[in-house]
């Protein structure tokens, strides 16, 4: 089993379900993403440039879907939040399956792929 894999796989529920459920989005809508575990947690890059990552912060009950370049997208999707006054992620916080929005996710996934292929690096702060 590759790191992801086993990473996702020793979450318990519900974070693991949504994880899995978010990942199969993600790998749905870009094929071409790359997964790879860094910082001991689940990044998706575009090339060589990560775009997103997943991640359960200490102390919080939800799973963070964190957008790299997500300071660029929060006006245009208002769902992101900057959760611990980070200077250039933003993330949303899905606490639960029936809360998560696909259809929006997508949009915001597309809109933030065009960022990290229109920029010259993925960490600009």
């Amino acid at each position: 089993m590759k790191p992801v894999e086993t990473y996702f796989f020793n979450q318990r529920e519900p974070y693991q379900s949504i994880m899995l459920y978010i990942r199969s989005v993600i790998l749905k809508t870009f094929p071409d993403v790359v997964e790879r575990y860094s910082y001991k947690i689940p990044f998706y890059n575009i090339g060589k440039k990560p775009m997103l990552y997943l991640n359960i912060l200490k102390g919080k009950d939800y799973v963070d879907v964190a957008f790299v370049q997500g300071i660029l997208l929060e006006a245009e999707f208002p769902i992101l939040k900057n959760d611990n006054n980070r200077k250039q992620v933003r993330s949303i916080q899905v606490k639960h399956l029936e809360d998560f929005d696909e259809f929006a996710f997508v949009e915001l996934l597309k809109a933030a792929r065009l960022r990290i292929e229109e920029s010259k690096k993925a960490w600009f702060v």
